[in-house]
């Protein structure tokens, strides 16, 4: 080979210059062509897309883009996913210098510094743009959401269309959410990504007109995220995966802790649970077993047994130890369970007679041997994790196979047998994790029983899989080993109802919860007045969440002061139960003929999202009924304000239809509630409202009340004086003393109790 002449490098250099020559030249001519080229290699190592719903997208004339907003760089993968170019409307705050100027310029971007007139003119320029025919972009919440949830949409969309006819196209972007672009983990870029090459997915909606409610908008951009969300369910963690690193990966650290005196730490949990996991396939299970039962209270051996039978593929169903031996027999038959797994010493404290093979947990553990317990260790500490993924089989594991079936309270009628997958529990940790980021210095309380699905999502697998330890009690009423539990372990997190807070008020001393740091309540309305009462007393301010055991539970939560990482962006409102958390969409609908309404006005609450339920056991006639197209029929009362924030007002099932108007027991409820009240001491739920069928009205209103010095008249005008409608009001003959007022084992109303109770009270008659 002949060395290179001089020549040679004189046509090599002129062919350089000449390619820089011509770069300039479409830098300056065609520069949005140039970024293209220059960016879309880049993109491409980092990043795939997809499409969907492209259909939608208007291939001519003016519309007006309308996004979710997850990310520093969602504008640039829209521009890279979409055929048309989108001006966006900015903060020219962020384009300052040459290169973003040039940059946002080639592009048509509309700039929007601060000042009114600058907003001004960004809006006059966005609706000529629409009325030239250009496809302008917005992201409507203003900034960034810091939990994945979506925000409060701004009226500047209404503003831009003024006096147009342009459409408006919802869009959702999904896959963001753990780059270094995203706030995950809470912050931006200092952080390792979760994935060296990210999918990312445009979700493109059916067109609005330009008169369109800015909340119809918003419901529909959060329905397509939910949309998102179900399509990449398979993406969702296996939670028995999940658990078995972050145990390893805890070594010492205490992991799990209880009132019968148990304490480990993760990797000894590990091996208890995989040495039990051995001994139960080889002692107990037929190998095609799949539901088994577990009758035991809040403990480091319920975390442990759950967790053996997620290991092992199968499918846990914690049985409501409060009730009788016919529901539970019910619950049993309901699903075919042959075993029943608990302890001798929980045993003797229940009297029931299963319909299935007690299994003694205490017996059972003399049967492990010391080969269960070598391998066990070994498979902990020496096998890799994706090695014992295939020894266990989890490897195996689909998004869609069941982890659990939860029984329904029975607060109506015969519980129903809940069936929930992985990826229905898997999301609801992942939710729970982005709204309350839970982390390793975190110790949560789990009192609630794990045949709760609040309980079994949150204070089991979520506090198990997020990081931080669990350390649990069997009795949530028990407000005194409670606070020594809380005061031991230095607990910052407290998950709860209201009348459990209320007891905890009273008898829990402030120095026992004084390193609590969140307090979440659900399953019943908060009283106003708790709110202040437990702040004042520990310092905390409790928020409300709210969720059903057919949503795996968790549908929307206030966001707790000290995990709140938006200084400008509202994530809690009391009165609320806060918005839906990511992925999940909620829409209030007219409980006579399904139309959808609008923000403030309330109706049935509807919900879709990753976490709906698979179905009712064995029963597909109430499946079809609860869950229409993927959205799920809560039966709650409700209306979404206009920042998003979701508002119970009670269940259908808790209104009387009385003279064609609908009376809210809730709302009765709440007003004698503040009349019977004893001081600030007394935690005792003292009346419930119910109703008997009555050949007059259709129904009639009866109260349900603890002995009192008050008679049924003064609390009548108590409820006048309240300024409650006459039609709220009970007849003097319908409030009847009892005893004690029904309530079930979580601490809400028994509500078919107390029905049934008035029906006797009453005879039904009116």
């Amino acid at each position: 080979m002949e060395p290179l002449t001089v020549d040679t490098y004189l046509i090599i250099l002129i062919v350089l210059v000449a390619l820089l020559a011509i770069a300039i030249a479409i830098a300056v001519w065609k520069p949005r062509f140039f970024v293209r080229c220059l960016f879309r290699p880049v993109l491409e190592v980092f990043y795939r897309k997809r499409v969907v719903g492209l259909e939608n997208f208007p291939a001519e004339g003016g519309c007006l883009l309308v996004s979710n907003h997850m990310s520093w760089i969602d504008g640039i993968l829209i521009l890279w996913a979409l055929p048309r170019n989108v001006r966006f409307v900015v903060d020219g705050g962020n384009f300052t210098s040459k290169i973003g100027d040039y940059l946002g310029r080639a592009f048509d971007t509309i700039f929007m510094m601060g000042g009114p007139k600058s907003i001004g003119r960004a809006i006059r320029d966005a609706r000529e743009g629409l009325n030239n025919g250009d496809v302008v972009g917005i992201f409507p919440e203003g900034t960034i959401t810091r939990t994945g949830q979506l925000q409060a949409f701004r009226p500047g969309m209404t503003k831009i269309l003024k006096n147009t006819d342009a459409k408006i196209v919802p869009v959702h972007l999904e896959g963001m959410w753990g780059s270094i672009f995203s706030f995950s983990g809470g912050n931006y870029f200092w952080k390792w990504p979760d994935k060296l090459r990210r999918t990312i997915t445009v979700y493109v909606g059916e067109p609005f007109p330009a008169d369109a409610p800015i909340s119809a908008v918003r419901n529909k951009v959060q329905a397509l995220g939910s949309q998102a969300q179900i399509d990449h369910r398979r993406e969702f963690p296996v939670l028995a995966r999940q658990v078995l690193r972050v145990w390893r990966r805890r070594g010492k650290r205490l992991q799990a802790a209880d009132t019968l005196g148990t304490e480990v730490g993760g990797r000894k949990l590990l091996i208890n649970t995989l040495a039990l996991r051995r001994c139960l396939r080889r002692e107990v299970f037929a190998k095609d077993e799949q539901f088994v039962g577990i009758l035991l209270p809040p403990s480091v051996g319920a975390v442990a047994v759950n967790v053996a039978l997620a290991a092992d593929r199968r499918v846990s169903a914690n049985l409501n130890y409060t009730v009788s031996s016919e529901v539970m027999n019910h619950c049993i038959r309901d699903v075919g369970i042959k075993h029943v797994l608990t302890s001798d010493r929980f045993l003797e404290k229940i009297d029931v007679e299963l319909d299935a093979e007690i299994v003694s947990l205490d017996k059972l553990k003399e049967k492990v041997s010391l080969a269960d317990k070598v391998i066990a260790a070994l498979q902990a500490t020496i096998v890799p994790s994706w090695l014992l993924d295939r020894i266990l089989g989890l490897n195996k594991v689909q998004s869609d196979d069941l982890l659990t079936v939860i029984f329904t309270s029975g607060s109506t009628g015969m519980p129903k047998g809940v069936l929930l997958s992985n990826s229905n529990v898997s999301h609801n940790v992942d939710a729970v994790n982005r709204a309350i980021r839970l982390n390793t210095e975190d110790v949560v309380i789990g009192v609630l029983p794990f045949f709760h699905s609040f309980g079994y999502a949150v204070t089991l697998w979520a506090a198990q899989t997020l990081g931080p330890a669990g350390v649990y009690h069997f009795n949530p009423l028990d407000s005194k080993q409670i606070g020594k539990l809380a005061e031991k372990y230095k607990a910052t997190v407290l998950l709860g109802t209201p009348t459990f807070m209320r007891g905890y008020l009273r008898r829990i001393t402030p120095e026992q919860f004084k390193n609590l740091d969140v307090a979440v309540v659900g399953a019943e309305k908060m009283p106003a007045d708790l709110f202040d009462a437990f702040e004042k007393r520990f310092g905390v301010r409790p928020v409300e969440g709210y969720g059903t055991t057919e949503m795996s539970p968790l549908v929307s939560v206030n966001i707790p002061p000290s995990r709140s990482a938006a200084k400008f962006q509202p994530d809690r409102v009391e009165g609320s139960v806060g918005r839906p958390l990511p992925g999940i969409s909620a829409k209030i609908v007219s409980p006579d003929d399904g139309t959808e309404l609008d923000a403030n006005e309330d109706g049935m609450l509807l919900v879709t999202g990753p976490n709906v339920m698979r179905g009712y056991a064995n029963r597909d006639d109430l499946t079809k009924t609860a869950v229409v197209d993927g959205w799920y029929t809560t039966g709650d009362i409700a209306h979404i304000d206009s920042d998003g924030f979701l508002h119970i007002t009670g269940r259908l099932s808790r209104f009387s239809k009385i003279a064609g108007e609908m009376v809210p027991h809730v709302r009765i409820e709440e007003e004698l509630g503040k009349l019977l009240s004893e001081g600030d001491d007394d935690d005792q739920v003292r009346v419930c409202v119910t109703a008997v069928p009555c050949d007059r009205k259709g129904e009639r209103i009866i109260v349900l009340h603890l002995p009192t010095s008050q008679t049924p008249d003064s609390l009548r005008e108590g409820l006048k004086a309240a300024g409650l409608a006459n039609l709220f009001i009970p007849s003097a003959d319908s409030f009847y003393e009892v005893s004690e007022i029904p309530l079930l084992g979580t601490g809400k109303l028994d509500l078919k109790g107390a029905r049934d109770r008035a029906g006797e009270l009453t005879m039904a008659s009116c």
